[in-house]
C-alpha cells in the first residue's frame, strides 16, 4: 500500500508546547477527528485524567475529562467535555450489581460531575475511566472495524498487531464493558489498546503525544495489512451492474428524489442528498450487493445513522429509465416498512419506545448510487458518510474473512436503547421549517437574500438562484457562514430559458431531494414613455417578468405535484401590478400578468394542496439593484429629487409614512410559505406601508 493511503501524523510540537493539559486533550481530538478514516462524524470519544484543584476545598484532585453525550471530536470545543471526580467515578463500582443494572447507572453519573459542568455524560464514560491510563482514545476506523466485523475477528487481531493490541468480544457499551476493559488492561499491561469485536478501537498511552501516535500507528498497520492482502483480489465478487454516465446518474438522482420524499414526507418532511462517488459505485453495481446490504451494518454508530439495513431498488441503467423505477418505488418502500415494523414486533421489550420513522434512511440504486434521507440535511449527508463507512468495512471484512453484521436483536437494543432515547428527547424542538426546502430567484438581491435569511432563520433549506454569478457566490457564502454549508445552494439561472429552468429544478431537486416552497423575485424595472419603449424593452420586461414567472412556476408546479405532499408558491410583484403608472407600461403590464398567473395557479393547485399568492413589495431601495440602475434615475427624475432624496420622497408618499425594507417583503413572504397561512391561496398582500390606490379591494 501506497505510503500517500497511510495516515498522516499531524501532531505538532510546537503547537502542543503552549497547551494546558485539557487543551491538548481538545488538540489531540480535533486532530483524530478531522480525518474521516480515523473516525465518523459523531462517533467515538475521547478523554485525558488531569490533575485540578477542587473548586470547594483547593486540594488536587484527578478529573476524567471525557467527551459529553453527543459531540463531534473533530468539531468540539472545551465545553464538549463532560468532567468527573475520577475517586467517585471508581466508587460506582461498588454500587454495581452486574448487566441488569446497566441503565440505573447512567443516572449516577451526574453524582460524579467536577465544577457543576452541565454537558452531559456518554455512556462511554465507564470505558475510559475504569481503564488505568491517563489517555484513551476510542474511535471508529475503517480499517480497524473491518477486522472488528469479520468472522475470524480474534485471529486476525493478533495476526496483524500481535500482543500489542488485544481483542475484546462485543459488547454493548457500558459499565460491564468499562469493567471488561479494566480487567484487560489489568491482564495485559504492555498492550497499547484493542479491538473491540463488530464495534471499533480503544488505545491509550502515558502522554497525549504517545496516546495519539498509538491511535494513527495502529489503524496504518490495518490500513497496510488489508491493502497487501486484497491485492489480485476480485472485490464484492465483481461488478454486476455498470455505472451509467454521469449525466444519466444525475437524471435518475432528480427525478426519483422527489417521488421518495413524497412517499416517506406524508407525516413529516424530509431531505435528501446523493452520493455517486467510485465507493459507492463500486459496492451498488457488485455481484454481493444483494447478500451484503441485507446484512446491515456492524459498528452501532453506523446503524443508528442508517438504520438496520438499506433499501436497494432495482435498476439496470442499460434498460431501465427513471421512470421505470418510480412506478415501481411505493410498493418497494411499503414492504421496507412492513419488514421494519415485524423487526420491532420481533424484538421489542416491554419497556421499548414506540417505534419510530419505518421509513428507508439509505436506498441504493444499481449503476447510480445511493440516495440518504432524514429529518435535516446535515444528518441526510451524514448517513451517507457513515453508510460509505460501511462499505469501506464491508469490503474489507469480506475481502480478508466474512463480513458479520450484528445479530438482529443486539441491533435493535441498541437502536431502542432507552438511554438513545433519552438522548433524543434531549435535542432541540424542531422550527416551524425544519425539512422544508425553499427555491428563490433572484436570491442574490436585497428582498431574495432577506427571504433566504427569513426562511432559513424558521430551519428551511434555501437555493438562491440568480443570473449575477459574482453577487450569487457572494450572497451563498455569506447565508453559509451564518446558517451553515449543508442547508444552501447557490444555482445559477436564466429564468428567461427553459433549458436553464430544468436544470435549475433538477440540481435543486439532487441537492435537497425536492421542493416546498417556490419564491419567484427575480425581476427588472424600465421606464419609457410608450411612445418610447421600443419592442426590445417591452420583450425584455415580458421575457424576465411575465415568461420567466412561467417557467419558474411550471417547473415548481411539476415537482410539486410529482411529490404529492402540497407546496407554496410565491410572486414577487409589485405595486404596479394593481396600479399602473404613467411611463412605465412595459413594466406595468409584466407586473399584473404575474397576479393573474398565481390566480390560475392557485385554481389548478387546489387539488394537489399547492398553494399560489402573491407579495407586492413598492420602493424597497435598500440592497436593490433594480433602483441603482436607470430605474432608479428615472423614479428620482420624475419625483424631481436625486437618488439620495427618493426613500425620502416614498416614505412621505405612504399612508404610515414609513419606509419598505428587504425584511418587510421577506416577512411576507414567510406568511405565505408557512402553515400559519395554511388556508390562504389565491391572495394578494400588499407590503408597502399603504397606497390607496394598491388597495385590492
Amino acid at each position: 500500500m501506497a505510503e500517500a493511503q497511510l495516515l498522516q501524523n499531524k501532531w505538532d510540537d510546537a503547537k502542543a508546547a503552549s497547551l494546558r493539559p485539557e487543551e491538548l486533550l481538545l488538540y489531540r481530538s480535533n486532530l483524530l477527528g478531522s480525518d474521516k478514516r480515523i473516525t465518523n462524524y459523531g462517533g467515538g470519544n475521547t478523554s485525558s485524567k488531569i490533575r485540578m484543584p477542587d473548586p470547594l476545598t483547593g486540594e488536587e484532585v484527578t478529573v476524567l475529562w471525557v467527551k459529553g453525550s453527543g459531540g463531534d471530536i473533530g468539531s468540539m470545543k472545551l465545553d464538549g467535555f463532560s468532567t468527573l471526580y475520577m475517586d467517585k467515578l471508581l466508587s460506582l463500582q461498588k454500587l454495581y450489581r452486574g448487566p441488569e443494572q446497566e441503565d440505573p447507572m447512567v443516572a449516577l453519573y451526574n453524582h460524579c460531575t467536577f465544577n457543576l459542568n452541565p454537558r452531559a455524560t456518554s455512556i462511554d464514560t465507564p470505558l475510559h475511566g475504569l481503564i488505568d491510563r491517563p489517555h484513551v482514545d476510542h474511535v471508529h476506523p475503517d480499517a480497524v472495524i473491518a477486522i472488528a466485523a469479520s468472522a475470524d475477528s480474534k485471529a486476525l487481531t493478533r495476526e496483524i498487531w500481535g500482543d500489542e493490541i488485544g481483542w475484546v468480544p462485543w459488547r454493548r457499551p457500558g459499565f460491564e464493558l468499562g469493567l471488561w476493559l479494566k480487567r484487560f488492561v489489568e491482564e495485559n499491561p504492555r498492550a497499547k489498546g484493542c479491538v473491540l469485536e463488530a464495534h471499533g478501537l480503544f488505545t491509550w498511552g502515558d502522554t497525549q503525544k504517545e496516546c495519539y501516535e498509538t491511535t494513527i500507528g495502529t489503524i496504518n498497520k490495518a490500513i497496510a495489512w488489508l491493502g497487501r492482502q486484497s491485492e489480485g483480489k476480485v472485490i464484492f465478487g465483481g461488478e454486476r451492474v455498470a455505472a451509467a454516465s454521469p449525466e444519466k446518474r444525475a437524471a435518475v438522482a432528480a427525478g426519483l428524489m422527489p417521488a421518495i420524499r413524497g412517499l416517506i414526507s406524508k407525516d413529516k418532511p424530509k431531505l435528501g442528498h446523493f452520493d455517486d462517488q467510485p465507493a459507492v459505485l463500486e459496492f451498488v453495481g457488485s455481484a454481493d450487493l444483494d447478500r451484503l446490504a441485507p446484512l446491515g451494518t456492524s459498528c452501532p454508530d453506523h446503524f443508528l445513522r442508517t438504520k438496520i439495513r438499506p433499501l436497494v431498488l432495482p435498476f439496470d441503467p442499460q434498460k431501465d429509465e427513471v421512470a421505470d423505477l418510480i412506478a415501481r418505488l411505493e410498493p418497494l418502500v411499503a414492504g421496507y416498512r412492513e419488514d421494519y415494523a415485524a423487526y420491532y414486533a420481533r424484538c421489542k421489550h416491554a419497556d421499548s419506545p414506540a417505534m419510530r420513522d419505518p421509513n428507508p434512511v439509505v436506498y441504493l440504486i444499481p449503476g447510480i448510487g445511493m440516495i440518504t434521507f432524514a429529518g435535516d440535511r446535515a444528518t441526510a449527508r451524514i448517513s451517507a458518510e457513515f453508510y460509505v463507512n460501511a462499505i469501506n468495512v464491508m469490503r474489507g471484512a469480506d475481502t480478508v474473512s466474512t463480513y458479520r453484521g450484528l445479530p438482529e436483536q443486539e441491533a435493535f437494543d441498541i437502536e431502542y436503547w432507552l438511554l438513545e432515547e433519552a438522548k433524543l428527547a434531549r435535542l432541540p424542538r424542531q422550527k416551524a421549517l425544519a425539512g422544508k426546502v425553499a427555491l428563490i430567484t433572484g436570491g442574490a438581491g436585497g428582498i431574495g437574500t432577506a427571504t433566504a435569511r427569513r426562511l432559513m432563520g424558521e430551519g428551511a433549506c434555501a437555493v438562491i438562484c440568480d443570473i449575477d454569478k459574482e453577487a450569487l457566490a457572494e450572497a451563498e457564502a455569506e447565508l453559509a457562514r451564518e446558517f451553515g454549508k449543508d442547508v444552501v445552494r447557490g444555482l445559477w439561472v436564466d429564468v428567461t430559458k427553459e433549458e436553464a429552468v430544468a436544470s435549475l429544478f433538477a440540481e435543486a431537486a439532487r441537492a435537497f431531494g425536492g421542493l416546498d416552497i417556490c419564491v419567484s423575485n427575480a425581476g427588472i424595472a424600465s421606464a419609457a414613455p410608450i411612445e418610447e419603449t421600443t419592442l426590445a424593452l417591452w420583450q425584455r420586461n415580458m421575457d424576465i417578468l411575465s415568461t420567466g414567472y412561467f417557467l419558474i412556476s411550471r417547473e415548481a408546479f411539476r415537482l410539486m405535484k410529482a411529490q404529492g405532499i402540497g407546496g407554496s408558491i410565491v410572486f414577487v410583484a409589485s405595486k404596479n401590478a394593481l396600479v399602473a403608472s404613467a411611463g412605465a407600461s412595459a413594466y406595468c403590464t409584466a407586473k399584473a400578468s404575474e397576479v393573474q398567473l398565481a390566480r390560475c395557479l392557485a385554481l389548478e393547485g387546489a387539488p394537489h394542496q399547492i398553494r399560489a399568492n402573491v407579495v407586492n413589495p413598492d420602493a424597497v431601495l435598500r440592497g436593490s439593484r433594480i433602483w441603482k440602475g436607470e430605474w432608479g434615475t428615472a423614479r428620482a427624475a420624475s419625483y424631481k429629487t436625486d437618488s439620495d432624496g427618493l426613500e425620502e420622497v416614498y416614505r412621505e408618499r405612504s399612508l404610515l409614512k414609513l419606509s419598505v425594507y428587504p425584511e418587510d417583503i421577506a416577512e411576507g413572504i414567510a406568511f405565505f410559505a408557512s402553515s400559519i397561512s395554511a388556508k390562504s391561496t389565491g391572495n394578494v398582500l400588499n407590503v408597502d406601508a399603504g397606497h390607496a390606490p394598491s388597495f385590492t379591494r
